[in-house]
């Protein structure tokens, strides 16, 4: 099976080099320097779980480069989703499977629009991990796992395929009966936290911890569950409970990429996260106070950022 990995950040790095280290066939999707210190030296993987070093089979920033593709995982940004789905087009054949990894609730409905329904499953990870380097992936924190299956929940030789790909890699993995309620879980939490991070300059504990700013945290998260709810997502009722017990089992100092994204001045997921909320919510005539609050307080860094990235 050739696995074609598009966009080798924290995700893409760590899940591909794993799969590359396992001797199976990997190409990198990756730019710049990043994309020079792996075809110099290999990528080198720093894990809580032990380092390795790998050299996989092909490591490009050229599409027309790669073969063609059994296997594609995007591990973009969700803003470059739609982006990576026009990329991929010339390395699909009949059965080449595509999974989206990155967060976001509307990622499978992006890809399928470009390549077909058929190419696509729904996917997550779950990682704390990021580019410490040229050519170098940080794995900090969580034990790395991805959640994927078909988005009608079917049980296909295809799913039970990868998964065999995903065990020789010896990471965590499963295969869901219902990806698309996984998915959304997993985007409360992640749309709960990083925006409200980004605004407060808090850390995870630190929102967790105060009182105020965990009445927000809790406020957001029930905004997205309505939203989810008038979008017929099988959310069961404690679903904001349990995320907000989840955030609270966080790692006191931890905080989500989109946080330091934004922080940091860099394009981020904004428009993905809250911004969705807010546009979902107009659309389905859906109150979303806090959101629009959190949204709109940002959006003016948002825009600098991608205006910078535009004059790279």
């Amino acid at each position: 099976m050739h696995i074609v990995i598009i966009g080798v950040g924290g995700v893409g790095g760590y899940f591909g080099g794993k799969i590359s280290n396992s001797g199976q066939k990997v190409t990198l999707v990756a730019r710049g320097k990043h994309l020079e210190a792996i075809q110099q030296h290999g990528l080198h993987v720093k894990s809580i779980d032990g380092d390795f070093v790998t050299r996989p089979f092909n490591a490009t920033d050229a599409i027309e480069n790669v073969e063609k593709a059994d296997l594609i995982l995007i591990c973009t940004k969700s803003w470059q989703v739609v982006e990576a789905a026009k990329l991929i087009q010339p390395i699909l054949h009949e059965d080449t499977v595509v999974i989206p990894l990155q967060n976001g609730a509307d990622n499978v409905e992006k890809i399928q629009s470009i390549i077909g329904a058929k190419h696509v499953l729904g996917g997550l990870c779950k990682i704390y991990s990021k580019i410490e380097a040229p050519g170098v992936i940080s794995h900090f924190g969580h034990q790395p796992e991805i959640i994927f299956g078909e988005v009608n929940g079917d049980q296909t030789t295809r799913v039970h395929l990868i998964k065999k790909t995903f065990n020789y890699a010896g990471f965590q993995n499963r295969i869901s009966e219902n990806i698309i309620t996984d998915i959304w879980k997993k985007f409360m939490f992640i749309a709960t936290v990083s925006g409200l991070g980004a605004l407060s300059r808090a850390n995870i504990g630190e929102m967790y911890h105060h009182q105020g700013l965990q009445q927000i945290l809790e406020k957001t998260a029930q905004e997205i569950y309505a939203i989810a709810i008038a979008k017929n997502v099988k959310f069961p009722r404690n679903v904001v409970g349990n995320t907000l017990g989840f955030i609270g089992r966080q790692p006191h100092g931890s905080t989500a990429s989109t946080q330091r994204d934004i922080m940091e001045g860099r394009p981020s997921e904004l428009h993905n996260f809250n911004g969705f909320i807010v546009s979902e919510g107009e659309r389905l005539n859906i109150k979303t106070p806090v959101n629009t609050f959190i949204y709109t307080c940002l959006q003016l860094m948002e825009t600098k950022a991608r205006s910078n990235y535009k004059n790279l």
